[in-house]
């Protein structure tokens, strides 16, 4: 079912634009202190708390007058280094982890305002810079997830199939040696709901791809375009890290504890359908206790932390974007730099290579017929930039 739902709030309305675009600043201010945060010695749960804490606080100064509207995090902050995929964002009785010198940092977070979710999703090399080039197969993925980002993008157009955007993220993947997350779905946002019916699917196997339905992507939709990119074989797997992101789901059941019915009532009241925490509910322990039942009877979903092999990485960028009547436009990002990144590898095929000259911002797109000579990277590095100031 993706009919829209009657009475469905979307961006042909100027208001809900707006509480979009709040979203989004925040989570880009946001982004841009974790990233110097991001730095040899730093704790990844200090880094966390600290993104959760700048979340609430920020989304806290908008419509303070109106009492009713809830607002907050849309997705807790992660961390995710070297060869963890996503979802790592330890909780105090956990072990820490503190960031090495050339570690590859993800750093996942979103927010939300009334309902409207901006998600954001960066990487980055410590200690990367213009004298301290990063080359190999770090280099690699790095390049290969911000050109797959940038070309999925380009197709995120109200008229195209979502499998489109499935197979130039493949081509991407492959030109840099490496392989897109098997399985991981880019989903269409919708009010309180980060998960809405419509999905892009990156890498999919044979059962996924007879399962996977196909989609035409429409006007007035927003979605949150996720990329990870490995070096391995794409395949995620669970490890040693305890899973502290939950969501609530629409099942219904009548909890025998009681411990499970104050965790259940605490989170609906805080976080509605948002994805969520343990580390930001009262008592973690009695959380912990919480959980149990209400996983078994599926109240709850787990964002598992999942991670390729020990010796490979992965790269990730994700970003919200609003199908305009001029365009798509994204919201969210932080500005790649590509220089930092010196590969043998590049794209070659012709329609990649053609797609990823196009403009991502409508409003840039003349300018940008006079860029149409500089390097491929430097390219759409620039053009990055131009659509997160935008």
């Amino acid at each position: 079912m993706a009919d829209k739902d009657e009475g469905e709030k979307t961006i042909a309305e100027d208001l809900v634009v707006t509480k979009y675009k709040m979203a989004g600043d925040i989570v880009n201010r946001i982004l841009k202190q974790l990233v110097d945060k991001c730095v040899v010695g730093a704790s990844v749960r200090e880094i966390c708390e600290w993104g959760d804490k700048q979340i609430l606080e920020e989304t806290s100064k908008v419509f303070k007058k109106e009492k009713e509207l809830k607002k907050g995090i849309a997705f807790p902050t992660c961390i995710s280094i070297n060869n963890c995929i996503c979802h790592y964002s330890p909780v105090a009785s956990e072990p820490d982890y503190l960031i090495k010198d050339e570690d590859l940092v993800k750093i996942d977070l979103g927010a939300h305002v009334d309902g409207f979710i901006a998600v954001v999703a960066h990487s980055l090399v410590v200690g990367a810079s213009n004298e301290r080039k990063v080359t190999g197969k770090k280099a690699n993925v790095m390049l290969a997830a911000h050109l797959a980002s940038q070309a999925a993008l380009r197709l995120l157009k109200p008229g195209n199939e979502t499998y489109a955007i499935t197979e130039a993220v493949q081509k991407v993947a492959e030109a840099y040696k490496c392989k897109p997350i098997e399985g991981m779905l880019s989903h269409q946002l919708k009010q309180f709901k980060i998960d809405g019916e419509k999905t892009i699917i990156q890498n999919p196997n044979d059962a996924q791809r007879k399962e996977h339905e196909k989609f035409e992507i429409g006007p007035n939709e927003v979605y949150a375009m996720d990329v990870l990119i490995s070096t391995g074989e794409g395949v995620g797997r669970e490890g040693d890290a305890r899973v502290s992101i939950f969501k609530r789901t629409e099942e219904t059941y009548q909890l025998k504890l009681k411990a499970s019915r104050m965790f259940y009532a605490e989170i609906s009241n805080k976080y509605g359908t948002m994805p969520f925490n343990l580390r930001l509910l009262q008592e973690e322990g009695k959380a912990r206790m919480g959980v149990v039942e209400c996983l078994s009877h599926k109240l709850i979903d787990p964002f598992q932390v999942l991670y390729e092999k020990p010796n490979e990485l992965v790269a990730h960028f994700k970003f919200t974007v609003l199908l305009m009547p001029n365009g798509p436009h994204r919201i969210t990002g932080f500005n790649f730099e590509p220089e930092f990144y010196q590969s043998e590898l590049s794209v070659e095929d012709p329609e990649i290579k053609s797609l990823l000259n196009q403009s991502a911002n409508p409003k840039s797109a003349k300018k940008k017929k006079k860029k149409a000579g500089k390097a491929l990277a430097g390219e759409v590095g620039e053009d990055s930039k131009e659509e997160t100031d935008a």
